[in-house]
């Protein structure tokens, strides 16, 4: 799936037209016939454009599905060239079955309401199915107290309590501050002066830097968002959604041998 910016109606429209244009049929011109000029050669486009107001439409359509196959395909290829940091970067936490057969990469925010709504979502596919890798990519675009979070997260793994700390800032209700992040450390028996130090390590702002150049590689502009093989699904999505992709993936994966 692909992610691409909006395009006003009007310009659809101005797109098209130039596309019809451009299909015209150009009548020879003898040496004694006379030029057209940049005014009759518009009007006859207009004419021919409200005598035919489908060819409209149709150049609309013929262009969303080629930019839809360009898009798809710069995707694919992003993926194939970051695989890598995709599924495999040091410091991103692992969770669901490390030994996984599938791997599901998620990007997302503490104060992102659609991943706050979406993750028992996950969760409960990933622990019904039993052999889901999942890879987190923090992805703090929202607020301050995003990237602080995603900080304290990443420290967390450090302590070996990664998941329990995540599940916990989820579940808080309404955007964080400090003193939220605090108490969530404090709810899953983290070391919070250690957590605190640990939050200052370099490594942990080079990984989430290097979350959000991957996230613009791939087209990902908002939170949640989720890689499963070739495929990216932007948005928040239902336990039966992330059931259905990993047996896909399991299926392209058999079929390519």
């Amino acid at each position: 799936m692909v992610l691409r910016l909006p395009v006003s109606g009007r310009f659809r429209v101005l797109l098209a037209a130039i596309a019809v244009s451009a299909t015209l049929p150009v009548l020879p011109v003898s040496a004694a016939d006379k030029p057209l000029d940049k005014a009759a050669v518009e009007q006859i486009v207009r004419d021919y454009l409200l005598t035919h107001p489908e060819i409209l439409l149709e150049a609309m359509e013929a262009l969303e599905k080629k930019q839809q196959a360009e898009g798809e395909k710069a995707t694919v290829e992003a993926l194939k060239s970051n695989r890598q940091a995709l599924e495999q970067a040091a410091l991103s936490p692992v969770g669901g079955n490390p030994k996984g057969d599938v791997t599901l990469v998620e990007f997302f925010d503490y104060n992102c309401g659609y991943c706050k709504r979406t993750h028992p979502e996950r969760s409960a596919a990933v622990k019904g199915d039993g052999k889901v890798r999942v890879v987190y990519k923090e992805f703090p675009i929202l607020a301050p107290s995003s990237k602080e979070a995603a900080k304290a997260a990443l420290a967390a793994n450090k302590q070996g309590k990664y998941e329990a700390f995540h599940t916990a800032l989820m579940s808080h209700e309404g955007r964080l501050d400090s003193d939220a992040i605090r108490a969530a450390a404090k709810q899953v028996g983290l070391d919070v002066k250690k957590l605190e130090q640990d939050m200052g390590d370099p490594a942990i702002e080079a990984e989430i830097k290097a979350n959000m150049e991957l996230a613009q590689k791939l087209g990902i502009r908002g939170t949640p968002g989720f890689v499963i093989g070739d495929t990216v699904v932007p948005g928040a999505i239902e336990t039966e959604q992330f059931i259905a992709l990993f047996n896909a993936t399991r299926a392209a994966k058999k079929a390519g041998g």
